[in-house]
């Protein structure tokens, strides 16, 4: 179990209210930046703050030998809003434990996961005063919102972030005590429609009939964007779609996270989606496209009878190897310009993409990984999963660094992260420091 001090330390980590999207957080977030800083330098790296148009990068290295392989460590100390506050069972930047449990925002996205790393970094230099491998640690302030600036800062420093691997963990395990290893996240690409009739609200007794409803036209485009088996009904999205392997639908009928399991988690009725797959294929390797927020006309109490000036939706599209967020989005606007009615103004607004990322599980440094896990969780073979989310710089350390990464979440599948209660087990502080130390090890021992 993590002692005192590290856990004192973990708690005053999640105290800084780092919420990145928020302009009144600012002060928090920058606290927090030099919080880890100070916390990279304390354990013996060489910590650096870099300033960025958004918030800081903190980047660390260990003592670096010649002909031992460089491992790059990534996580971020930003963390999401805390809205719905009242759904929070203590304030969120309060953290209290109860049966070894940490409630906080933050707490798995991303502070518990990237402490743990910390934890295992500063107990290897202490017992050896070296580290197996060339290490370099890179936490930034900015990944709830998309890494924005990030990409821009590894073209700049891409000679010293020089790596080969990646190691990231930022998502979770399959099931409480399964060792978990992510070869596969989806991508997205994201974008806001807006549909405008008239050039203000009009009264819907006086010209309903003789001028179309924004909103009416949404809807009936939001409604095209399936078919009756829900697949989503835009010519050319799945032509470059990568099919399911043959090992992988196999090997994930056998997982221990049920259908039952993700039905109790979402709260709904039933799992429902495209026709001809299990809900684990929908979420972790086919494209979807999602309505994120739609809005327009009077939204008050009781009625007022207005035909509205605008109506407006923001969408997510999730992808899947190998569709170019690019393309999607370009199929996209042709599909609401195509069957926007000329009743209706059309503006389209882009929003932040990333690309799916896919790696062979079983190939390179991903035997490391499965061999550290093994170590981890000596009475379990390693899991191996994709996820359906999506960390957009994952595709960027691809294109830019040209290296592989291996992400190895440990918070549990329950955690709430991005949600209100959010939750770490404190028993994961040792679990991600062994984890840590096992990965090094197993990486150096490959050269």
């Amino acid at each position: 179990m993590a002692d005192d001090v590290a856990i004192n330390q973990f708690l005053d980590f999640l105290r800084l209210g780092s919420v990145s999207t928020d302009s009144k957080y600012k002060e928090e977030v920058l606290a927090c930046a030099d919080w880890v800083r100070n916390k990279l330098s304390a354990i013996g790296l060489d910590a650096v703050r870099y300033e960025t148009p958004g918030h800081p990068i903190i980047v660390a290295r260990g003592p670096r030998k010649e002909g031992r392989p460089t491992v790059l460590i990534y996580g971020h100390y930003d963390v999401q809003p805390v809205d719905p506050i009242e759904l929070w069972h203590r304030p969120p930047f309060n953290p209290g434990i109860e049966k070894g449990i940490v409630t906080a925002r933050g707490a798995s996205d991303n502070k518990g996961q990237i402490f743990a790393h910390i934890m295992g970094v500063e107990q290897t230099l202490k017992e050896k005063g070296d580290l197996p491998v060339n290490l370099i640690m890179l936490i930034e302030g900015e990944e709830e919102i998309g890494s924005p600036h990030l990409a821009s800062f590894l073209e700049s420093h891409r000679d010293e972030l020089a790596c080969d691997v990646v190691a990231i963990s930022d998502s979770s395990m399959i099931a409480p005590g399964y060792p978990t290893f992510t070869y596969g996240l989806r991508g997205l690409t994201a974008l806001e429609v807006t549909v405008t009739g008239p050039d203000h609200d009009l009264h819907s007794g006086v010209f309903g009939g003789a001028v179309e409803n924004p909103v009416t036209v949404l809807a009936r485009l939001i409604a095209g964007l399936h078919d009756q088996n829900l697949k989503i009904n835009l010519k050319g999205f799945y032509r470059d779609v990568k099919p399911l392997r043959t090992w992988e639908r196999k090997a994930w009928k056998n997982l221990p996270l049920r259908e039952k399991d993700l039905l109790k988690m979402t709260g709904s009725p039933v799992l429902r989606g495209e026709k001809g797959f299990t809900p684990i294929e929908r979420i972790w390797a086919r494209p979807t496209a999602e309505v994120n927020g739609i809005g327009g006309g009077y939204q008050g109490e009781g009625t007022k009878t207005v035909l509205p000036s605008k109506a407006r939706a923001k969408f997510t599209f999730r992808l899947v190897p190998d569709q170019d967020p690019k393309k999607i989005r370009k199929l996209v606007q042709e599909y609401f310009k195509k069957h926007a009615p000329p009743s209706v103004k059309l503006e389209i607004v882009p929003g932040h993409s990333g690309a799916p990322y896919l790696v062979d599980p079983n190939a390179g440094f991903g035997r490391a990984a499965q061999k550290a896990l093994g170590r981890l969780f000596a009475d379990k073979k390693p899991t191996l999963i994709r996820e359906g989310g999506s960390i957009p710089i994952v595709a960027n350390f691809k294109s830019i660094l040209k290296t592989d990464t291996l992400l190895l979440g440990f918070c549990l599948p329950d955690c709430n992260a991005h949600s209100p209660n959010e939750t770490f087990p404190l028993a994961h502080l040792d679990l991600g420091a062994r984890l840590n130390r096992y990965l090094l090890e197993e990486i150096a021992a490959m050269g």
